[in-house]
Formats: structure tokens, sequence, C-alpha cells
């Protein structure tokens, strides 16, 4: 039986919705929410017994806009806080199903070559 869309979600299942993976060494993925959760103030699951995170359809936003601008924006922790601080909302490149929009990128390397044409 699946979980509704709308239901709680544990960190191992942000985990995988989020695609985070561990570094050859390194901490697990679960430890990369955990710090963006100390990091940013508007990241808030419900934390019920046992000290199990709990992540709702919000939080998950959240994470997802943070694993954005870090990871593929190549954004600062404070370049990020100062985004969430200001409450924009943000276009991310994806679509719902987690594939690139091959319009999108085709818009954006026509402007990107434009702009090199007229540096020259």
């Amino acid at each position: 039986m699946e979980k509704s869309i709308n239901a709680y979600k544990t960190i191992g299942e942000v985990v995988k919705i989020l695609n985070l993976k561990s570094k050859k060494g390194n901490l697990p993925p679960t430890h990369t929410i955990r710090f963006w959760e100390k990091k940013f103030k508007q990241i808030k699951p419900k934390i019920l017994n046992g000290n199990r995170r709990y992540y709702d359809e919000k939080n998950i936003k959240l994470l997802k806009k943070v694993h954005y601008l870090l990871k593929d924006q190549g954004m600062t922790i404070n370049g990020v806080k100062k985004i969430l601080d200001n409450n924009e909302p943000l276009k991310l490149d994806e679509n719902k199903n987690k594939s690139i929009n091959p319009v999108d990128i085709k818009n954006k390397l026509l402007k990107i070559s434009n702009m090199i044409k007229k540096l020259k």
C-alpha cells in the first residue's frame, strides 16, 4: 500500500525524493538534510517519538529549493538564506516528474549564445 502524496515522509524517503547520495567515506545523505535544518530556520519537520523526523509537502518543497540552489546553481548557504528570508517564489528548472524540460534548456542556450555574440 502506497502512502498518500500529502502524507508525512520520513527522512529516508526525503533523501530518495531529493536523490541525495553519500560520497565515499563521507556521512550519510540524511546528515545533509539535518545540516540544512540547522542552517535554514524555515525547514521545520515534525519530530516525534525517538527523535524521528517527518516532513510535510511544504518542508519537502523547501528542501528541493535548497538542494536546487546549493547543488545545481552553486549558491552559498548565505545566498540561499537571503532568498528564503525574502520569501520569494523560485521557479525550478525541473518538472514535477523530475525531468528537465528541453524547451527551457534550448531557450537558455539561445540566450547564452546571443550574449556571447554581443560580447564578441
